[in-house]
């Protein structure tokens, strides 16, 4: 549940005014220019926002000293960064390196008895115990880590390649799904992780292709749901140049991939009796091969290397980088970067994190979802997590909009301002960071009154600007400033009593709720 705190007027106004700055302000305004010389604080700010889950304490002064080319470096290349703490902290979350047999005979579905409701499971062998140790993992992965354009990358496929959790069997298939077919290809070639999705249960089973057979009269034939969606969402792109008749043909190539014993073995098949073994033309190209499975395999090498295709990946990968409405330019020199190096998800990746429009474009300009902002903001802390703290995070994105891995659209969760954008999304933002300031997130620890060091706690103004630099790292825009200013002789900011006002050597200025209202600002729901 939402914490609630019994705040005066006087600070909820300030709430108020805050979220309406943000909901009503849209993309910011360009800051002064981001490019300067060398790796200045302004550029290693910007990388980091864009390329991690936010700034830790310390991160922007050692990226600084390393070099944008060789933060970039270690970044596409998460296999030479330690992350032996993060994987350490995982141990416990037995189900994720389970594979999918043993998650389907350890964690069942009960039936239901005669009553028509389910017997209760032992809580150990629950099945929602499956998703509860996923999500943790993916926040903790996401604050922890090293690796952090690795977790971005992860968030970004899973998001583009999206099943419903909740459809199905696929909640016992998401584990192996993000572990085994959207992790290790996340930095590598699309058509290897295209290939990866296309053969796993979880998205078999959520487009239904696991159901699809040649025609058959009196028994369910041809399913055109993976067809349609590779074509639309996952390669080509809606203004991709496909027909409703290369649909068709896609879903004829595809009959036949499906699925071992769904409820006891949940692995992937090829069954020849259903497969439709005529000739297929996609995209204007004959589709024919002599062992069947090679037919849906032609049709991933044909889209995955279509231009077309490069082009709507590198639109994307540019959206999540630079701008909700990214340069065309910009997109056309990633596309070609993506074609020439054949679906190379790094160099394409690098093509865009070095372009001029990445530096020069605007600062905090892309709104974060929930689940960015939750881990940004322990992280700005430099707060440290557990397990249960995974969990909590997860719940409070879910509060936000962004329950993860529960989007039922194929579409996923959207990646524009407009959708996350909202008085209530904006308040229970707010209402989160007041709990986790007030280290009230079960299982986030933060110390914010030692990250403040020595700051003289009767001074009120000297606490806010700490509070500017450890958490907007001083890039406070001048409504926020004015705002927050104008509270700091508040009685809840200085916990005086209104005879003492005048005479600050009483104060003990609310660093908490200080804090809170910084992370609840404008500046710090945008990357």
């Amino acid at each position: 549940m939402p914490v609630s705190f019994g705040r005066p007027l006087a600070v909820l106004a300030t709430v108020a005014t805050l979220a309406a700055a943000c909901a009503t302000s849209g993309p910011r305004p360009p800051s002064p220019a981001v490019r300067d010389t060398g790796l200045g604080e302004r550029v290693a700010r910007h990388v980091l926002h864009r390329l991690t889950f936010g700034p830790r304490p310390g991160d922007i002064e050692s990226v600084r000293a390393m070099g944008l080319e060789a933060f970039l470096e270690r970044q596409l290349h998460p296999e030479r960064l330690d992350d032996g703490a993060v994987e350490a902290a995982l141990a416990d979350l037995a189900t994720l390196s389970l594979p999918v047999a043993t998650l389907l005979r350890d964690y069942p579905r009960r039936a239901p008895d005669a009553g028509g409701q389910p017997p209760p499971a032992p809580p150990a062998r629950r099945p929602q115990l499956l998703l509860i140790e996923l999500q943790a993992a993916r926040m903790m992965r996401a604050t922890m880590s090293e690796r952090q354009l690795q977790e971005v990358m992860v968030d970004f496929w899973l998001n583009h390649f999206n099943v419903f959790a909740y459809k199905g069997e696929v909640q016992w298939y998401l584990t192996s799904y993000e572990r085994d077919a959207i992790r290790p290809h996340a930095l590598g070639r699309f058509r290897d992780l295209l290939g990866a999705v296309a053969r796993h249960p979880a998205m078999l089973y959520y487009l239904d292709n696991w159901l699809s057979r040649r025609d058959a009269t009196g028994r369910p034939g041809l399913n055109e749901n993976y067809g349609r969606e590779l074509l639309e969402l996952h390669t080509l792109g809606v203004d991709g140049g496909y027909t409703q008749h290369d649909v068709r043909e896609v879903a004829r190539a595809f009959t036949g991939w499906t699925i071992e014993r769904p409820r006891e073995v949940g692995a992937f098949v090829f069954r020849p009796g259903m497969h439709d073994p005529g000739e297929k033309i996609v995209l204007g190209q004959r589709i024919q091969t002599r062992s069947g499975i090679g037919d849906g395999e032609s049709v991933l090498d044909l889209v995955s290397r279509h231009p077309a295709t490069a082009r709507f990946i590198a639109s994307k990968l540019a959206r999540r980088f630079v701008a909700d409405d990214p340069p065309a330019a910009l997109v056309e020199r990633a596309a070609a970067a993506f074609a020439h190096g054949d679906g190379d998800i790094a160099a394409t990746v690098r093509a865009i994190v070095t372009a001029p429009e990445f530096l020069e474009g605007a600062a905090r300009s892309k709104i974060k979802k929930p689940s960015e902002f939750v881990v940004s903001a322990v992280r700005a802390l430099g707060g440290r997590i557990d397990t249960r703290g995974g969990l909590e995070l997860a719940r409070a994105a879910a509060r936000m909009g962004e329950p993860l891995y529960q989007a039922q659209a194929p579409t996923g969760h959207p990646d524009r301002a407009e959708a996350w954008v909202s008085g209530t999304g904006l308040l229970a933002r707010l209402n989160f960071a007041q709990a986790l300031a007030h280290r009230q997130v079960l299982g986030v620890s933060v110390d914010i009154g030692a990250a403040i060091g020595g700051a003289d706690r009767r001074r009120p103004d000297v606490i806010l600007q700490r509070l500017f630099a450890m958490i907007l790292d001083d890039d406070v825009g001048d409504t926020t400033r004015l705002v927050l200013t104008a509270r700091l002789d508040d009685p809840q900011i200085t916990r005086t009593t209104p005879d003492d006002r005048r005479d600050l050597r009483w104060a003990d200025t609310d660093v908490e709720t200080l804090a809170a209202l910084v992370l609840g600002s404008p500046e710090f729901q945008r990357r």
